[in-house]
């Protein structure tokens, strides 16, 4: 029942956005009477706001996991760039509703961290991995925080792609 609330929300969300979906409609898409959701989420902030950090959490574990992979400096930035743009792929509602929070008017959202979290989380992971393949010998001397920003730069532009363009989009492996 919580995992339909959840569901059911980020589909509402997502289309309309987060002032204009009402906790009724949120409802009656998971089938469940509105008592249900306030002993979840308390109410639709709550039920936002664990979507936001259960997306936090989960890419948090992602980018944890990756912390012990073996391999080359690029290798790994092409593994992290792959295993992130699937885990967009199987959250594309979700990741919408992040974009249109992130960079659209705030919709009457509650303030939450959870997209500045998420942007500053992945590039600090291609940052320690552009320093260490420099350290390594692997990639030239450059400004290592704008090779970090152009790799988040053709990372958000796949995923821009899949999201408003999906007949253009590239791919885990086009990424």
């Amino acid at each position: 029942v919580r995992q339909r609330l959840l569901e059911s929300a980020i589909n509402i969300f997502t289309p309309r956005g987060y002032t204009a979906a009402t906790v009724r409609e949120i409802v009656e898409a998971a089938g469940v009477p509105k008592p249900v959701l306030y002993y979840y989420f308390g109410n639709k902030e709550g039920i936002y706001l664990e979507i936001m950090k259960e997306s936090l959490a989960q890419f948090s574990a992602l980018l944890k996991e990756a912390e012990a992979w073996v391999g080359s400096a690029g290798d790994r930035i092409r593994r992290l760039c792959g295993v992130c743009y699937q885990l967009a792929h199987e959250n594309l509602k979700v990741v919408r509703l992040i974009h249109s929070i992130f960079y659209g008017p705030s919709q009457g959202a509650p303030p939450c961290l959870a997209p500045e979290a998420l942007r500053d989380l992945f590039h600090g992971a291609l940052l320690g991995l552009v320093r260490e393949g420099t350290r390594a010998g692997e990639f030239a001397r450059h400004n290592e925080e704008a090779m970090a920003h152009a790799l988040g730069g053709a990372f958000g532009t796949a995923i821009e792609l899949e999201m408003a363009a999906p007949e253009r989009a590239i791919g885990g492996e086009g990424l």
